[in-house]
């Protein structure tokens, strides 16, 4: 059995424009064209697929992506990782659900806050590992010295721009603004801008895949609840990840 490009776009919440793309960089080819050149995919390219998309979602740049394809040659023990790894996500956010709950409850009653309560599953440090192995060792301990280096007038400054930021895509969103205006454009180039004042990220690298990772984080602004929520739901995600990826193309 196969599907055609568009019900595997519909099947998996991408776009025929991704799917494309895949094929061109040699990340997801078809497994069969029509006599009129149409894709078509079948259940091998499906659970390929769907390792991508999972990694994608970690933050993975394309390139890196197609590396860690090609290194596991089993895609049951590969999935079986990934299984593991949302567990662990799953298990995270439950505690930070569970933290943020007793704080309103605390604050309607007016009792005092308890910090090991509120934040428990807040603690990044646990992932450590998973970071490593997925971003490199240097990735991560270049960010972590980065972001420890700060100060607490510079970490605040750091979230105003990132807040602010989400702030302007979510107005632009809301007033309908298209992903390829003058406005969304300034967007995506403040956007890239934000990204790359974070050393050890791919776009902090001049010789980084600025478009792999910025592209992959794009799908996972839509593919990612609580990204969507920052950017004022799923709508605003969407647009952001279109805006992204047309500012991309046109540069």
């Amino acid at each position: 059995m196969d599907w055609s490009i568009q019900e595997t776009a519909r099947l998996t919440g991408t776009t025929s424009r991704t799917l494309r793309h895949y094929d061109a960089i040699g990340l997801l080819p078809p497994s069969s064209r029509t006599a009129n050149g149409n894709r078509h995919y079948d259940e091998a390219s499906l659970v390929r697929l769907q390792r991508i998309l999972l990694l994608r979602d970690l933050g993975l740049p394309l390139t890196r992506i197609a590396e860690v394809l090609e290194s596991t040659t089993d895609p049951v023990a590969a999935l079986t990782d990934h299984v593991r790894a949302l567990g662990r996500e799953r298990a995270r956010l439950t505690r930070q659900i569970r933290a943020v709950t007793a704080t309103i409850e605390r604050v309607k009653a007016g009792e005092p806050l308890m910090a090991e309560e509120m934040f428990d599953g807040f603690d990044h440090r646990e992932y450590e590992d998973e970071v490593r192995q997925t971003w490199g060792d240097r990735a991560y301990e270049t960010s972590q010295t980065w972001w420890t280096g700060l100060s607490a007038p510079e970490r605040s400054d750091w979230q105003s721009r990132a807040a602010a930021l989400a702030d302007g895509w979510s107005q632009a969103a809301e007033a309908g603004v298209t992903p390829d205006s003058p406005e969304a454009r300034d967007l995506s180039r403040r956007h890239i801008e934000w990204l790359s004042s974070v050393p050890g990220t791919p776009a902090s690298d001049p010789a980084g895949d600025t478009d792999g990772y910025v592209r992959g984080l794009a799908e996972m602004y839509v593919a990612d609840p609580r990204f969507a929520a920052t950017y004022g739901g799923d709508q605003g995600a969407q647009f952001v990840r279109d805006a992204l990826v047309s500012y991309l193309d046109a540069n």
